[in-house]
């Protein structure tokens, strides 16, 4: 393992690009503990005029939350700076699908984003359009029915993301994927759209946020599944850290493989 996260260690950038996207958790920080040189690699883009743009399929907290997050943990953000999936979500379906009544399994700041930008949510699964997925910790039998029965009835089924789990200090916790998973096993219905990582929809609105063009442009991530998956899809470059997610052995069986992998954010600076 030392001998393969030494060699995935030396594929590293070695010029400046016109933006970044890096992703929060196992990226960026792991809970509330910045993860080795991040602080220092974000001030370094900064003082070089480069915009960092943060990503997080994580629903959990609004934008302004995750803003304040890295604020207090040493990187000051104002919430513009930052793109995660709830966010995304409401700007998708205030475009496609404006007035929309809609089943959120979801937990409340999800909920309040969602009725804050104009959708009326129900519980009733004859009332319902959309079925929306969210990371929720309260997920239980009731949700499943209502989603189950909505679905049957003709209701389109949307999620935030397809994570199956979501890292922690302490191993990790069972995330949207999961519950995208068992809405599916119930009804025989796969999900009609998903917003997040890796999804063309969020790499539009990463890319519209961060300005610059998708060739000079580097997507940062722990995932292969998603940051990497997303940032090959959008045509930005792509880089794989193993502070998170994936082994420094999976990241050296990746096919297509990332365009650098690093042992920590640092790295991302030209020697």
């Amino acid at each position: 393992m030392a001998a393969a996260a030494r060699a995935a260690g030396r594929r590293r950038p070695d010029r400046w690009f016109a933006g970044y996207a890096l992703d929060l958790d196992g990226t960026t920080y792991l809970g509330e503990a910045l993860l080795p040189g991040a602080a220092e690699t974000v001030a370094a883009l900064r003082l070089r005029g480069r915009p960092v743009v943060f990503l997080s399929n994580n629903p959990l907290h609004t934008r302004a939350d995750y803003a304040a997050k890295l604020t207090r943990l040493g990187i000051p953000t104002p919430p513009e700076d930052v793109v995660n999936s709830s966010w995304v979500l409401v700007r998708h379906l205030q475009r496609t699908a404006p007035g929309a009544r809609l089943f959120v399994i979801g937990e409340p700041s999800a909920q309040r984003e969602l009725a804050e930008a104009g959708f009326r949510l129900v519980d009733r699964a004859a009332e319902v359009d959309i079925v929306v997925a969210c990371f929720d910790r309260t997920f239980d039998y009731r949700k499943l029915q209502i989603a189950f029965d909505a679905i049957r009835a003709g209701a389109r089924f949307v999620a935030t993301n397809r994570d199956a789990y979501c890292p922690t200090p302490e191993g990790g916790l069972p995330d949207c994927g999961a519950i995208v998973a068992a809405v599916e096993a119930a009804t025989g219905h796969r999900v009609d759209e998903v917003v997040g990582k890796p999804s063309p929809i969020m790499g539009a609105a990463l890319l519209e946020r961060l300005g610059t063009p998708p060739p000079d442009s580097l997507m940062v991530g722990d995932r292969l599944e998603t940051d990497v998956a997303m940032g090959r899809a959008a045509g930005m470059v792509t880089a794989l850290v193993l502070t998170g997610v994936t082994t420094a052995l999976a990241a050296e069986a990746a096919d297509p493989a990332p365009d650098f992998v690093l042992d920590r954010l640092d790295q991302l600076l030209p020697a």
